[in-house]
């Protein structure tokens, strides 16, 4: 990316610096040649194994099962996502889906789970995949109908689908959320599901306008050890609500990665179209969206890494923060890249165009891990709470 004065900013350390510097360098050296959009689930797979031998995942795991830091460094997450978004979307999938995936199980998870799974993970062995959205639970997770109930004293049964799910199909691994009691959010647990295991399989492959691993799976009497669990029975959505609270912020981080590419393509296409004896970036009205974009960049990146040094700085949770990040980031995102298609004209919509790429890439984030709807509610609450208390 052309711009990164942001580096220089307070919310980071110089090891932030030296990782951002050296993935941009491998990301463009390596990624051009292992994405082929017409073989999504091999792209994603060579992926993976790239960013597992280039030492990259180990930032989605800790440090005592082959991570790069003792707990997850927000900050740094959020610099691989940006850094793999400006490169390309598939990129920033792989690796965000090795952290989601596994993300309970490095902050709820057994001993024995954490020795099991986030090895392989880290290293880029294992593809790993976070289940929780269902056909009738999306936004509203407490909804969820798909069951685990016990079978003998050692082992659980599961019945129903879930959908949305990223890595489906290609994933070995995925944490499962299951309704185990009562209705409403305290009857939910949360299981590590092998891909291998009877009783489990895909229903349906999902295609969307930017193609990635997307799947239904189905669950009809999948017997599971109750070892697998992540934490305690009805922890399950407090388990989920925190590994949302680490990784919503990376959702805005790959916005942001998304609208800086957007943005120089856009400055390229300025400098260099020709157009009634000028280049099109001397018109006003290019310019005027260039400062637009560009500052909605930089609010965005201030909210994100706000949201994420916070989290690193020892806060319990930055469910505020986040919340405003994601919100903010993607919606930023979404008007920033639709800015750079406009000043593409034609090409901007032509496919193999980069910003027609971004402009299908940017879309989904606006939903998955709380649509923006959400996150307002979120933030809503949040202010109340905090009124209230003071």
């Amino acid at each position: 990316m052309s711009d990164q004065s942001f580096l220089s900013w307070p919310f980071f350390e110089d090891h932030h610096r030296e990782l951002a510097t050296s993935l941009s360098r491998w990301a463009k050296t390596t990624l051009p040649g292992l994405v082929d959009h017409h073989d999504v689930d091999g792209s994603c797979k060579r992926l993976v194994k790239a960013l597992g031998d280039g030492g990259w995942l180990r930032a989605a795991v800790p440090a005592s099962h082959g991570g790069m830091y003792p707990t997850f460094d927000v900050r740094s997450l959020c610099l691989i996502r940006e850094t793999l978004a400006y490169e390309t979307g598939l990129a920033d999938f792989a690796f965000a889906m090795q952290g989601l995936g596994t993300g309970p199980i490095s902050l709820f998870g057994s001993e024995a789970l954490k020795s099991r799974y986030l090895p392989r993970v880290a290293s880029g062995e294992a593809i790993a995949a976070f289940a929780l959205s269902e056909p009738d639970a999306g936004s509203d997770v407490a909804a969820m109908t798909t069951t685990a109930v016990p079978d003998g004293p050692d082992h659980v049964r599961i019945n129903g689908l879930k959908t949305w799910i990223s890595n489906g199909g290609i994933a070995d691994q995925y944490v499962v959320f299951l309704r185990t009691g009562e209705s409403g959010a305290r009857g939910i647990s949360a299981f590590v599901v092998d891909a291998d295991t009877p009783g489990f399989t895909i229903a349906e492959r999902i295609d969307v306008i930017a193609p990635h691993p997307l799947a239904t799976l189905k669950f009809e009497d999948c017997r599971v050890p109750v070892a697998n669990r992540i934490g305690k029975d009805g922890e399950g959505f407090k388990v989920a609500m925190a590994t949302l609270d680490v990784f919503r912020s990376t959702v805005g981080a790959a916005a942001l990665g998304f609208a800086r590419r957007a943005l120089d393509e856009a400055l390229h296409r300025s400098v260099t179209r020709k157009m009634f004896g000028h280049t099109l970036g001397d018109l006003q009205l290019t310019q005027a969206g260039l400062a637009e974009m560009a500052t909605s960049i930089d609010a965005s990146a201030l909210l994100v890494y706000r949201s994420a040094w916070t989290k690193d700085q020892g806060a319990a949770r930055i469910t505020r923060e986040a919340a405003m990040a994601k919100m903010f980031a993607t919606e930023a995102a979404q008007t920033v890249i639709d800015r750079a298609v406009q000043i593409f004209g034609g090409m901007g919509v032509q496919s193999g165009v980069k910003v027609e790429e971004l402009y299908r890439e940017i879309r989904a984030l606006r939903i998955y891990e709380g649509a923006t709807e959400v996150q307002k509610v979120i933030i809503g609450r949040e202010l109340i709470k905090a009124a209230q208390t003071n």
